[in-house]
């Protein structure tokens, strides 16, 4: 793993996120594959604990940031425009006192505007030291960075904190979603976030999208953007392109 990205091993796949009311691609989620040249495609979930336990985690996130704001820009160059790429940042990076430095020597190298970089950040993580949290997402927000924060509902309780956090979008856990046909309770607390998130002006994305059923669900819940399977797993740069010109007719 440690020789990974110098063998360029690691590639980024990109999910659509569809804004619901149109039915367009507004943006994605960069998410990383390792192209191990003995295992073959090796999914994060068997080497992104690896890479948090060894410390790698933070030069790999690094290299996630510059691919997803290099494709970004190229698909902008391409007449692929308007898209926002979503990048999980990591505890540690989140905690780098060079963050701000590292994103901005990124956006500069890209060219890319920073309005179309996306930074998701775990509930659990931002919950950590709240007035250093607060301190850190106002200066990315400074910088025109769009932050949202991840897997909400599934950490701790951040809502007496929400209306201080300068962030754009709240993202709902797939494993709400998976029941909020059958179970009222998750129907309820995904109805409630939704709810909350309007009230305090945020934008509010479903994850892990998979039948008509749930997509009509949050159509009449109002949600604004979904991402998930019933529209397209993550996908290689190419096809995610193909998939884009197609679905908003480029």
């Amino acid at each position: 793993m440690r020789k990974a990205i110098e063998r360029e091993e690691f590639v980024l796949y990109y999910q659509p996120q569809i804004d619901i009311e149109s039915g367009r691609v507004v943006g994605m989620e960069a998410l990383i594959r390792w192209i191990h040249p003995e295992k073959g495609l090796v999914p994060p979930f068997q080497f992104i604990p690896v890479a948090e336990e060894t410390g790698l985690i933070a030069p790999i996130g690094e290299w996630v940031i510059y691919e997803a704001c290099r494709q970004n820009k190229a698909w902008q160059k391409a007449g692929v425009e308007g898209l926002k790429v979503a990048v999980n940042l990591s505890g540690r990076q989140f905690t780098d006192r060079q963050l701000l430095e590292k994103i901005a020597t990124v956006l500069e190298q890209t060219e890319l505007d920073p309005v179309y970089l996306e930074l998701e950040i775990t509930e659990s993580t931002i919950m950590q030291d709240i007035e250093s949290t607060i301190t850190v997402l106002e200066k990315l927000a400074g910088m025109g960075l769009g932050l949202a924060i991840d897997d909400f509902g599934t950490g701790y309780s951040s809502l007496s904190y929400l209306k201080r956090f300068p962030i754009n979008k709240l993202k709902i856990d797939k494993s709400f979603i998976d029941d909020v046909i059958v179970s009222d309770d998750d129907a309820t607390i995904v109805a409630a976030i939704i709810g909350l998130s309007h009230n305090l002006k945020l934008n509010v994305i479903c994850e892990g999208v998979e039948d008509s059923e749930q997509l009509h669900w949050l159509q009449e819940n109002r949600c604004n953007e979904i991402q998930g399977y019933y529209f397209s797993k993550p996908l290689p740069a190419d096809e995610f392109e193909a998939f884009v010109r197609e679905r908003n007719k480029l």
